[in-house]
């Protein structure tokens, strides 16, 4: 062992491995692992080593389809075998909604390049596993790559190949602290202390203790988990191949084969905590007892599904922990104000994600940005209200209970909340408000007119879908009051606010009482941001942006931070309202006696709105006239209170952010991980309009000024008109163009103005033309469908500016 590295990736797991073999195959060569005792030797030795394609994030899936690529990779490189069992898999369904998702799921699939699967009959289903009842069974979806690995042998493949690219292990080592330096950290271990760069926390059941020696509380907690694998099965000796590996979503159970037997495992209702600070340090080949009784319900279940179960014994029971979030996915990434500390925790699914994890944080490590769109993992996607030990237990808890259960698109999960609320939630759940969360945050999604309805999950148009009409109808003929405390507000100030601002956003700044629409770039020309920067004229300036963003978007200011500069996270201090509608100007002038029919569209200033000194900016989001008002959080019931009694007579009604998004559909405007991702350049989302070429350098200059010279953007987004049915698109369903792909939806809905069933979609250039015909998958249903021109409602834009 050293006393100096350039890396030191602590556990050694399957991800700590990967992580350590994908930064020596990247090119730091001087880097090591430190495990407390020997490899595997947490949850990755017990695990039970299937891969399988199917995950709720396309990013993530395609992120999956890299690690079972990978595989073959580095036991040829190492020289030590994973034990690579190919079988192929398949996902049941036994309930006609489960089997529309499944279709859907499908067709996902398509749109992301991933063309080893196909739907099944439950008589195929039958015939590939011939020792499965099909009882129940509706569909299915098969999977060629699927199978299971050595867990054992994959880890040390892992480490072997990382080994011949120069990096280092070191086990029998534990980890004593975390030590903060100016040029990077401290490791003080068993063995000595050493100094590096960069700190990785890939210690799995012990991720949590690893982030609290660097003053760092993640959202992680560990749960049991229990497989049992059976004696000889008979009719399994008898065949000739392996049977393949099969998922039971209604059944709770994943199985596999096991040498002749059988492996079975449950993902439990009656989910069960364990060592929620951590594991013991002492602890690492040992398991839980098993306890059946805790799972009988489950477990009935797959002895009915596998009825060979019930001729043998059980030859193994497992009972250990692995490692959960609060949504199930990685914590992956820098930590802000941790320079070089880096996460790789709450990988559960670690030889089905490992190797994605490995290769996109090394990327991260040493390139600055990791090439797929790993937000869904980001650890960055939480907040300090996620260190709460019962919101942690509540929603990692409610993953694992749900890991099978039928979750719909419009289904609003009660884990963790409600947690923040706005001011006036209590009035406006009294007048009807159904919520739902972001960022531990309730947001308005619409009005019911009666106390005790209740919204039916879908896959299609629910029961909510004429009250959202309703609120539509309300903004475009009149005015809809939306409660925007869920938007991040920052505040920036200093000597060198403006010299700041002028470098991270790519659109020119707004000249003072005015806002404007700020692109903001990585360095390699992707987007980071869909912002609004406003300069209220008095040397303050405001960013706003997406709520569920706020620790993002923080984490990426401060790492391109200059001096003398300042900037505040407003977004729980100041909330406020829109108006939207032909009739918002009026409201406000029975409210105020300032000039508020001179703010011109895009313009900001202080008004006196009733008793409230408020700050205001003409925007509009529904593509009407409309205003956001800014107030303090002490304000914003009384606030509220004033708008409704004067927008009484104009015919105002409360809206949430349902009937939002279906007037944005209409105006073709984009949102954030819709249309903008990290992933997309300017030039394919028409972000480009908004970035000021002629002035001085900016964060990404270079590469977006590369893109637009070459004119290098293969594809772009459109907005499609579709013929829908009873259901409308959501997002990633593929697009077609005489049965070839040609790209993907981003975002859909119904267009209550317009009437028609819309969505976005990225598309490739040369299917782009306006009238172009097309069809599209919806829920699993393919679709008629056309490119029509941007803005359907209002194409001119004159109702905003009017």
């Amino acid at each position: 062992m050293k006393s100096h590295y350039q890396a030191v990736v602590i556990g050694g797991g399957v991800v700590g491995t990967s992580v350590l073999y994908h930064l020596a195959k990247f090119g730091w060569k001087d880097v090591c692992l430190i495990e407390r005792d020997i490899l595997t030797c947490g949850s990755s030795w017990h695990a039970a080593g299937g891969f399988h394609a199917l995950n709720a994030d396309p990013n993530i899936a395609s992120l999956q389809s890299y690690t079972i690529d990978l595989l073959s990779e580095i036991e040829e490189e190492s020289g030590q075998s994973v034990g690579m069992h190919m079988t192929g898999g398949m996902t049941l369904a036994g309930t006609p909604d489960r089997w529309e998702w499944l279709q859907s799921a499908y067709r996902v699939f398509q749109s992301i390049g991933i063309d080893d699967v196909h739907l099944i009959t439950p008589e195929e289903a039958g015939e590939l596993c011939p020792v499965m009842s099909t009882h129940g069974i509706i569909g299915g979806m098969w999977a060629d790559r699927e199978g299971y690995v050595d867990t054992t042998g994959t880890v040390h493949a892992y480490a072997g190949a990382a080994k011949k690219r120069g990096a280092e292990i070191i086990e029998h080592n534990r980890v004593l602290e975390l030590n903060q330096t100016p040029d990077g950290w401290e490791v003080v271990t068993e063995k000595g202390t050493i100094h590096t760069e960069h700190v990785v926390n890939a210690a799995g059941l012990w991720a949590k203790q690893v982030g609290r020696m660097a003053g760092i509380e993640l959202p992680v907690s560990p749960l049991n988990h229990h497989y049992l694998i059976s004696d000889t099965i008979p009719e399994i000796a008898a065949l000739d191949k392996e049977i393949p590996l099969v998922v039971d979503l209604e059944g709770f159970t994943y199985m596999r084969q096991d040498q002749k037997g059988m492996l079975l495992g449950i993902y439990e209702i009656d989910h069960d905590h364990w060592m929620m600070d951590g594991a013991p340090w002492d602890y690492g080949m040992q398991l839980q007892q098993e306890d059946p009784d805790r799972i009988e319900r489950e477990l009935t279940l797959g002895f009915e599904r596998y009825p060979a179960l019930q001729h043998v014994g059980v030859k193994t029971w497992v009972n250990g922990a692995f490692t959960f979030s609060p949504d199930g996915n990685p914590l992956v990434g820098p930590v802000r104000g941790k320079p070089g500390y880096w996460c790789a925790c709450a990988v559960m699914a670690g030889y089905l994600q490992g190797g994605g994890v490995g290769k996109s944080l090394a990327e991260w490590m040493i390139h600055g940005e990791p090439e797929a769109d790993v937000f869904g993992m980001d650890v960055a996607r939480y907040g300090d209200y996620a260190q709460n030990k019962r919101f942690i237990k509540e929603t990692t808890g409610q993953f694992y209970t749900r890991r099978f259960v039928m979750t719909y698109p419009n289904e609003q999960l009660p884990a963790g909340r409600p947690l923040k609320k706005a001011p006036a939630y209590d009035a406006m759940s009294a007048a009807g408000c159904q919520w739902g969360a972001s960022w531990g945050l309730e947001l308005p999604l619409y009005f019911a007119k009666t106390a005790n309805f209740s919204e039916t999950p879908t896959l299609k148009r629910s029961n909510a879908f004429e009250i959202v009409a309703e609120e539509c109808k309300a903004v475009r003929e009149a005015v809809g009051l939306l409660d925007i405390s869920g938007f991040s507000r920052f505040e920036v100030s200093g000597a060198g606010a403006e010299a700041w601002l002028d470098k991270v956003m790519a659109s020119a700044l707004p000249k003072p009482e005015r806002a404007k629409l700020a692109p903001m770039l990585s360095p390699d020309g992707k987007l980071k941001g869909d912002l609004t920067v406003f300069n209220w004229g008095n040397g303050t300036w405001w960013i706003m942006g997406s709520y569920y963003l706020r620790e993002w978007h923080m984490r990426w200011f401060s790492d391109n931070m200059d001096a003398y500069v300042d900037i505040r996270d407003l977004s729980d201090d100041v909330v406020g309202f829109s108006l939207s509608g032909p009739n918002s100007r009026k409201v406000l002038e029975t409210l105020t006696e300032g000039a508020i029919a001179d703010l011109p569209f895009m313009g900001c200033d202080t008004f006196d709105i009733g008793l409230f000194r408020v700050k205001v900016g003409r925007l509009s989001v529904s593509g009407e006239l409309g205003y956001e008002i800014h107030c303090a959080a002490v304000e914003h019931i009384a606030l509220r209170e004033a708008l409704l009694d004067a927008g009484a007579k104009f015919g105002m009604r409360e809206v949430g952010f349902n009937a939002l998004l279906s007037l944005r559909l209409e105006k073709s405007f984009g949102i954030w991980s819709a249309e903008f991702t990290q992933a997309c350049t300017p030039g394919q989302t028409g972000m480009d309009r908004w970035i000021a070429w002629e002035k001085g350098d900016f964060v990404g200059r270079n590469a977006a000024m590369a893109e637009r010279n070459s004119n290098t953007a293969s594809q772009k987004v459109v907005t499609l008109e579709i013929d829908a049915l009873d259901a409308d698109a959501s997002g990633f369903e593929p697009v077609w163009q005489n049965s070839k792909l040609v790209g993907f939806v981003t975002s859909g809905g119904y267009g209550h103005t317009v009437g028609k069933s819309l969505a976005m979609a990225m598309m490739d250039q040369d299917a782009c033309a306006e009238g172009t015909d097309l069809t599209v998958h919806i829920v699993g249903r393919e679709r008629p469908a056309r490119v029509i021109a941007p803005s359907p409602y209002d194409p001119e834009g004159m109702a905003m500016r009017t």
